[in-house]
Formats: structure tokens, C-alpha cells, sequence
């Protein structure tokens, strides 16, 4: 031991502080996972399990312990100086490593109540001190003796380490120093992020299981509430931005604009419904294609640029919507809404968010009621933007991303090209359809998104630069043709409905507080027995859920908002949403209804003709109406309204 401290010098301290909370973390997972053993039913879950938790424990080291590395590389050990920096480091070892045991003692407590590690309960909790010390004495005392005996084992036995630790450190030569600390700098940032890849470290890269408590396995306490404290940051204030409305208000409302009066049939999900579907015979297959950034503006057949000649043909035989806008201009945003039908807010998508992780609803989940198979099929990782650890929590049982493609015939930036994906998706239906069991797929494009890399040959590229998002929509377009001709041919195609829709368009800008233009997108409905119509209805992209629930036979009991488009709707029953940053529209054919924060609502016509907005006057009825719909979102989210019945 004291050849490694005179080899490690100032870094000693850390590194035997690093290397017990490392070891106590691994016994820490090693027992919460002996006591659930029941649940893992591959061996291969436990390699995932402690190989994957090792992974998160060494980040969360890094970030805990970084700080104090590096400036032990600069300050000294000896003199006044150095004797306080002495004290400052002991305290902050000694007390890192307190906060990692405590929440371990913690987590088989939170687990039995919740079947969770602690996450953002375990924050809010801290809110009310009076109450949770009140429960926790009136039943808890033997988990309160537990952290008690532990506190104090760990601050008594880890000052005691800490002395020896700090205890004659020797300094190498100064000329050292600089490269212990760019060695320094240069782990904790590689551990810290513990990928290369587009986003760092984060619970969904390491999702691997539909059961959420076996992917909280794989973290630590610590990182579980910090990541849970992080994501609460981006859940904004939506009554102090556009203003306050009665709870019953809101919920009065927003039933009134979705369905008849006595359509709603519960209180405690106040928009459950039910909706039978218009087809009733054996249930199809569902295959959504969301197409990355394809704006009306790039579809020939939305009288936009020339770039898409398959889509354009495969509209003449469909079901095309020519008044369709997306509810934001993210990705997530896109896939909250063909997925889960949810509505937008200011805050971020809930596919990132906490609450939303589990127990939120998704068609996934109840066709998973239904005996279908839910599938996520992405060139990409899918952990990106929280994806997977979405997915898995909330009805997708399935998940085929970039690890599991062979021989990608082409990869770039975002994974494996939209024609390997097609591939695969296509080889997907074909499995999945001969195993007599109802499918669900969504299936994510990537190739139409920077730096716009695709195969060579596929397409005749626009003069000039290649590397353009016209010529990525060009070959995304091909790929496209590619998998409609097999589909057609295949034995699938008579027994499965397709969306092929846009997330978002390619940007949105302009000097209008909501630059609606800029929110249509294409959506065409396709498959088995689907005629081809235009449908001129005002529509989003969380009227499609229902609408397909609708077209494969499933009856819809769910608290979905938006409409089913398979039956007659009033052009008065016609409304949608979007959200543009910090801006909210509540959009009918009359008129758009424009919420700005801590401003007074301001109202537009909108020619879809020539696709601007002329200013209009506005009632307060109307500006409350928008008001509500926006708050719902908020509401619905944090009171976890959104949900399907308990089975």
C-alpha cells in the first residue's frame, strides 16, 4: 500500500475512496439483485446486470470525485495550504462516500414500496419533512435504524480511512504535475460521459429488460435521483408561463372539445374513453414508418419539391391527409404523438421525462393487451433522446436497433442507412407474420438528418454539394420505393395497415410567434383494404393513434384526445395543437389561438392557401379554451392521468 501511494502521490486519497465506493456500490447490486432473482429469467441478465452497473458506478465516481482529483494535482499537502486542502478533501471523500452508502441502504425500502430505486418520489418527498419523518417513524423504525448505524459507521470508519489516505502524500516533481493533471482531466471526462457517442452516459443506454426495476438495477441509487433531479429541471412551470385555470375547468373543457357530453367514463383518468373500430373483422398488423424531418414542403404531391417520387405515387393510392401539422419540431415530440397520442407542453417530451417512464400510455401497451407483438425498429441507438428506456416501460417489448443489424450495406453518423433499416424491417414483417401473432412496429428513419450521409448509386444527386438534405430526402425516398415493393409482394401486406408520417418538418422558423406553415407534414394511411381518398380534414399527428386503433379492429379504451379519422367529424370537432419553444396554439379551421408566456393570448386566421396568418380578435372563451389544453398536458403529466386501467 505505501508503494502505491508513493507511485500515486496526491491522487492516492481518491483513488482508495474511488475504489471502496466501487466495490461497496457492486455489493450493494450483487444483494438487490440476489433478491430479486426470481425476476431475471436470462442468465445473461446478471453479465448485463453487473457489467452494465459497473459501467454506471465508475461514472458516477468520476463526477463525484473529479473535482478533488484535479485540484489535488494543484495544491499542495504541506504548509497552511496545504493542511486546509487536507481537511477540505477528507471532508469531501468521506461525505461522497456517505451519500453513495446511505442511498444504497435506502433503495431496498423504496424498492418494496415502489418497485423502484429512488428516483424523483425520493426528491419530492424531501418537500415535506414533517410528514415523511412522520411515516417513516410510524413504519419504517427498523429501515431508520439501518441508516442511522450505517451513517455512522461510514463517517467514523471513513475519516478514519481518510487520515491514512492524506497522511505523508509526497508530490512528484513539478514537471509531473501538469501531466497527472490532463491524465486526470482526461478520465473523469471519458468516465464521466462513458461513451463517444452522440449523448453521454444515461439510464436508457443501459435499458435492456420491459421490467423497469431490473433496469434500475443496473444503476446505482445515487445516479438514479441525481438523473431523476436532472430531468425535473425540464419539466417547466405551465401555469406560471400562460396563467391559472381550475383543475375541473381544464378537465370540463377539454372532454367538451374531444367528445360527446357522457362519452367519458372514468374520473380518475378524466379522458378515458372507449372507441369501437370501424373494422371488426381479424386484427391486423400495424406498421407506423416515421420519417425523419419531412416536411410538406420536400412532397411533390403537397405541391413541395420534386424530391419524392415513390411517396408521391404510394399517396395516389392511399389514404393521404392534406391538412396535417405535427405537434413540435423534435423527434420525441413526433414520437409522443403517433405513440401515445399525448398533447404538447412546454416542458420536454415525455419521452424524456420522469414520470412518464412507466405506467404511461402508449397504443404499444394496449395492443400488448391485445396478444401483438411491439417492436421498435431504428438504424440508430436507440437509447438516443431516452427512446429505449421509454419504450421498454411502456408497452414495446421489442427492440431491434443498430447492434443487432448484419452487414449494414451502408453506415453513417446515425447508424445504418434507411434502405439497411427497410431491409431489416421488411425481413422483421416477414418473420413476425408467419408466427401467426398480430404485429406492432415503429419503425424510426434516420438518413433524411445532418450530416445527410447515404450510399453511393442509389439516386442521381442534385448538382452540387452531395451531402445535402435534399439528396438525403432523395435516397430516404428511394429506400422507401424499395420497401413498398416488397411489402406489396409479400404475405403481410393484405393483413397490415401502414402509416407512413413525418416527425417534424425539416425547421421552423419565421416572425410569427407560431410559424404554422412550418408544422405540415405529410401522413398517408396504406395496406390491406385501404381506398384511396384526400381527406382535406384539419388533423395531427395524435389523431393517427386512434385512427389506426380503429382501421386493425382494437377498440380503443384509452385517454387518447385526438380523433379516430376512419369515421365523420364535424368540422366544429376538428382542432390541434402545437408547440413552438415556449409558445402554444390551439389551431381549429377558424382560427389559431396563440398562448405566449406571461403574455396576454393573441388570435390568426390562417390561409392555407397561401399559408399565412392575418392577425383576428379573439374571445375570452376562446383564449380559455387554448388555456385549458395546454394545461392539461401539464396536469395530465403530473397526476399521472394519463394511463390505461389497471388490468
Amino acid at each position: 500500500m505505501s508503494s502505491c501511494k508513493r507511485l500515486t502521490g496526491p491522487l492516492f486519497p481518491i483513488i482508495v475512496f474511488a475504489a471502496t465506493a466501487l466495490i461497496i456500490l457492486s455489493l450493494s447490486r450483487l444483494g438487490l439483485t440476489i433478491w430479486e432473482a426470481d425476476r431475471i429469467t436470462e442468465s445473461s441478465d446478471y453479465l448485463h446486470i453487473f457489467l452494465q452497473g459497473i459501467r454506471i458506478d465508475f461514472a458516477t465516481v468520476c463526477w463525484l470525485y473529479a473535482l478533488p482529483a484535479l485540484l489535488s494535482c494543484l495544491l499542495p499537502f504541506n504548509g497552511l495550504i496545504g493542511r486546509f486542502w487536507k481537511v477540505i478533501l477528507r471532508i469531501w471523500l468521506v461525505v461522497g462516500l456517505w451519500i453513495l452508502v446511505y442511498m444504497e441502504l435506502a433503495t431496498p425500502a423504496f424498492i418494496s414500496e415502489y418497485d423502484l430505486r429512488p428516483n424523483r418520489l425520493f426528491i419530492e418527498y424531501l418537500i415535506y419533512p414533517k410528514e415523511v419523518l412522520s411515516m417513516l417513524w410510524g413504519g419504517y423504525k427498523l429501515e431508520l435504524l439501518i441508516g442511522f448505524v450505517g451513517t455512522i459507521t461510514t463517517l467514523f470508519l471513513g475519516w478514519k480511512l481518510s487520515a491514512y489516505t492524506v497522511k505523508n502524500i509526497q508530490r512528484p516533481k513539478w514537471y509531473w504535475m501538469p501531466i497527472m493533471f490532463l491524465l486526470v482531466a482526461l478520465v473523469s471526462l471519458l468516465g464521466a460521459r462513458s461513451t463517444l457517442e452522440h449523448r453521454p452516459l444515461n439510464p436508457s443506454l443501459v435499458a435492456f429488460s420491459t421490467t423497469p426495476l431490473l433496469n434500475d438495477l443496473v444503476l446505482n441509487s445515487t445516479y438514479s435521483v441525481i438523473f431523476a433531479l436532472k430531468n425535473m429541471t425540464s419539466e417547466k412551470n405551465v401555469q406560471a408561463f400562460y396563467g391559472k385555470m381550475d383543475r375541473q375547468e381544464i378537465i370540463d373543457r377539454v372532454r367538451a372539445s374531444t367528445a360527446p357530453k357522457g362519452a367519458f367514463i372514468s374520473e380518475e383518468i378524466p379522458t378515458l374513453r372507449v372507441n369501437k373500430p370501424s373494422y371488426t373483422g381479424k386484427p391486423k398488423n400495424l406498421v407506423i414508418l416515421l420519417q425523419e424531418s419531412l416536411g410538406a414542403r420536400f412532397v411533390g404531391a403537397y405541391g413541395g419539391l420534386n424530391l419524392t417520387p415513390n411517396l408521391d405515387k404510394l399517396i395516389d393510392e392511399s389514404w393521404m391527409f392534406s391538412h396535417l401539422y405535427a405537434t413540435g419540431t423534435r423527434s420525441v415530440r413526433g414520437i409522443e404523438a403517433v405513440v401515445s397520442g399525448f398533447s404538447p407542453t412546454p416542458s420536454r417530451s415525455v419521452v424524456k421525462l420522469s414520470k412518464s417512464q412507466t405506467n404511461f400510455f402508449t397504443i404499444a401497451q394496449l395492443l400488448q393487451r391485445h396478444n401483438y407483438h411491439t417492436q421498435f425498429i431504428y438504424g440508430g441507438e436507440s437509447h438516443f433522446d431516452n427512446m429505449k428506456s421509454f419504450f421498454l416501460g411502456n408497452g414495446f417489448t421489442d427492440i431491434f436497433d443498430f447492434p443487432r443489424f448484419k452487414n449494414p450495406e451502408f453506415t453513417g453518423s446515425w447508424g445504418a442507412s434507411d434502405g439497411d433499416l427497410y431491409n431489416a424491417a421488411h425481413q422483421q414483417f416477414v418473420e413476425l407474420n408467419s408466427s401467426g401473432q398480430p404485429f406492432f412496429s415503429l419503425v424510426f428513419t434516420s438518413s433524411n438528418h445532418t450530416p445527410f450521409e447515404y450510399p453511393e448509386g442509389k439516386i442521381d444527386p442534385e448538382p452540387g454539394e452531395r451531402q445535402t438534405r435534399n439528396n438525403a430526402i432523395k435516397y430516404s425516398d428511394y429506400a422507401l420505393g424499395e420497401l413498398i415493393k416488397k411489402a406489396k409482394k409479400a404475405d403481410y401486406w393484405k393483413d397490415t395497415i401502414f402509416l407512413l408520417i413525418a416527425d417534424h418538418d425539416a425547421t421552423a422558423y419565421g416572425d410569427v410567434p407560431v410559424p404554422v406553415k412550418n408544422f405540415h407534414i405529410p401522413a398517408v394511411i396504406f395496406g390491406g383494404g385501404i381506398k384511396a381518398q384526400k381527406d382535406d380534414r384539419l388533423a395531427s399527428n395524435i389523431d393517427m393513434p386512434p385512427t389506426l386503433l380503429s382501421l386493425i379492429g382494437i377498440e380503443n379504451r384509452s385517454p387518447m384526445l385526438g380523433q379516430d379519422l376512419s369515421k365523420p367529424l364535424d368540422k366544429a370537432q376538428q382542432r390541434i395543437m402545437l408547440q413552438f419553444d415556449k409558445n402554444f396554439a390551439y389551431f381549429t379551421p377558424e382560427k389559431l389561438v396563440v398562448l405566449q408566456p406571461q403574455k396576454a393570448a393573441i388570435a390568426y386566421q390562417y390561409n392555407f392557401t397561401n399559408k399565412t396568418l392575418s392577425p383576428t380578435t379573439l374571445t375570452e372563451s376562446e383564449s380559455k379554451q387554448a388555456l385549458a389544453h395546454v394545461l392539461w398536458g401539464d396536469l395530465a403529466y403530473q397526476e399521472r392521468l394519463y394511463r390505461l386501467e389497471s388490468q
